[in-house]
């Protein structure tokens, strides 16, 4: 059966564009795979330690030489490296932080990321190979191609590269520009430009999930 492994890192529980426009694509999805099965994280309610010398360690040691901190380090990391390996498709939501992404995220990608597990670097396709994942994004400003912040923006492009390029997994990131629009008095001329932006997410979001649940289940 359709299984989605759907990854929250916005530290707002309320308010959240991002979170809004994952709950959208949830909601598609599950309309269209009434028998799948959600995996869910929630980094910002509970977030995942930061990768540590045990767990990078651990990594290039023999598991039976792995002292109790290497075991333990494993563990967390063979959770989530399963999560990630069982599903069918991924769903991860981040808004901008401070140019790029949360620290939560970035803590579960340090984490997930296993060589020869879920990655490989001498260039044969990984295990996740082909599988579609979708990255939406909120982004507080505006970095559409051609703005003047357009390069500033270390998000989706990095989101791209991890998921894409380190991956395989063949990925699109959907953004809704300017949300601080309507919170910062000196966006408010651009709180109409943000309106638009968030409801053309929204149709790209549901567009997308109608897609990726129309793909054959591996």
């Amino acid at each position: 059966m359709p299984h989605l492994l759907h990854i929250d890192s916005s530290a707002m529980s309320h308010g959240s564009v991002s979170r809004e426009l994952a709950k959208t694509f949830r909601q598609v999805w599950e309309k269209e795979n009434p028998d799948g099965v959600v995996t869910y994280r929630d980094l910002g309610a509970d977030p995942v330690p930061p990768l540590t010398e045990a767990g990078v360690t651990a990594g290039f040691t023999p598991p039976a030489a792995h002292d109790e901190r290497q075991r333990a380090a494993m563990r967390l990391r063979d959770e989530l490296a399963e999560e990630l390996l069982a599903a069918d498709t991924l769903l991860v939501s981040t808004p901008m932080y401070n140019w790029s992404i949360p620290s939560t995220l970035k803590a579960w990608l340090d984490q997930v990321l296993v060589n020869d597990r879920t990655i490989t670097f001498d260039g044969t396709p990984g295990p996740l190979a082909g599988r579609p994942a979708t990255v939406v994004a909120s982004y507080g400003g505006g970095y559409t191609p051609g703005a003047p912040m357009e390069k500033a923006n270390h998000c989706g492009p990095y989101l791209e590269t991890v998921f894409g390029t380190g991956l395989g997994l063949r990925v699109e990131v959907i953004a809704a520009q300017l949300s601080l629009a309507p919170r910062v008095p000196g966006m408010a001329d651009l709180v109409p430009l943000a309106e638009q932006s968030r409801a053309m997410a929204h149709q790209a979001v549901e567009k997308r999930a109608r897609e990726v649940s129309a793909l054959p289940v591996r």
